[in-house]
């Protein structure tokens, strides 16, 4: 039986925290946020009101089953659109999900925007940690997905252990 791990309120609210000092740190600032839902949504509305940085919704839930968002406008953004003088200009996107549990989700949006937007130019390979940025509150270790910030870091091939977080057992 895998051990349960209960955050609060309180250390999504350090935890986001973290993640803002992070991006303070980098000197990066997003033009919008991304949350993922459904966990995505909480820490993404709050680091919006915090930055007061405008939020979007992403639609994505691989663990469901349901079909998926395709968002090609952002990736559009991320990418960039090309100026005169040789220049792109590009969106700065900030994508959050409460945990970066086995890289799945981040994964297929990586996937998702560069096969919907000139798939094969060499440019994505910029795009990537440069305009987008990715950030979990609780990042997995043995994840194969690598996010740019994160707040609390566990290892479940170490320990097994589920995270619940307050949103989702709140009537209890």
């Amino acid at each position: 039986m895998t051990k349960k791990r209960y955050l609060t309120h309180n250390d999504i609210k350090q935890y986001c925290l973290e993640i803002v000092r992070q991006i303070y740190a980098d000197n990066w600032r997003p033009d919008y946020i991304v949350g993922i839902t459904r966990g995505g949504l909480y820490p993404a509305i709050m680091l919006s009101h915090y930055l007061d940085i405008k939020m979007h919704t992403l639609d994505v839930r691989l663990r469901d089953g349901d079909e998926q968002e395709s968002n090609c406008w952002m990736a559009e953004d991320a990418f960039g659109t090309f100026q005169m003088g040789g220049e792109y200009e590009c969106k700065k996107i900030l994508i959050v999900d409460d945990i970066n549990d086995t890289g799945a989700t981040f994964q297929w949006i990586k996937e998702d925007w560069q096969s919907g937007c000139l798939p094969s130019d060499p440019r994505w390979e910029e795009v990537w940690h440069k305009n987008v940025r990715f950030a979990a509150l609780v990042n997995n270790l043995s994840s194969e997905f690598d996010v740019d910030y994160s707040s609390l870091e566990i290892n479940k091939k170490e320990n097994p252990e589920w995270i619940v977080f307050p949103y989702e057992e709140w009537w209890q």
